[in-house]
């Protein structure tokens, strides 16, 4: 298979948008690692407080992982490009494969990232022992009740 010079460049507005959905992510945790901190330092230091900062320590392990290889990604594609219009062809092949294995990895580092927030959001809601005792068959009792239908 020979690639064109547009072929890699197809993947530079997708990893741009990727980048910038990643920095966005990181964004919101570190605004949730210092409001942590501040109830960690004020002395609410419970189990889920130890838990959340725990949670979020691997989340942005997990987000340095994926940005570090979209950008790794991004390299990949430039260098490709380089490499075609050096007339590198079969370098510029497998450059490109690497390419998008690393952003394979990165969107898989994503998923898991992904798992990591919800299952944060479950342990922030299980703090609320009102949520674990409700289910959906005690809330259509209440319901019908309240008059509720």
């Amino acid at each position: 298979m020979e690639i064109s010079f547009n072929t890699p460049a197809l993947l530079f507005p997708a990893i741009s948008l990727l980048l910038l959905a990643y920095t966005n992510r990181f964004l919101a945790l570190a605004s949730l690692v210092r409001k942590l901190h501040d109830e960690y330092t004020s002395g609410q230091q419970n189990k889920i407080l130890l838990r959340q900062i725990h949670s979020l320590r691997r989340r942005i392990n997990l987000i340095r992982y994926m940005q570090g290889l979209g950008v790794f990604s991004f390299l990949c594609c430039v260098a490709s490009m380089y490499s075609i219009y050096k007339g590198w062809g079969v370098a510029a092949e497998y450059i490109f494969a690497l390419s998008l294995l690393s952003l394979l990895s990165s969107l898989i580092f994503s998923l898991i990232e992904i798992i990591q927030s919800t299952n944060a959001i479950e342990l922030e809601l299980s703090d609320i022992e009102e949520l674990e005792k409700s289910n959906i068959f005690t809330d259509l009792i209440s319901r019908k009740g309240d008059g509720g239908e």
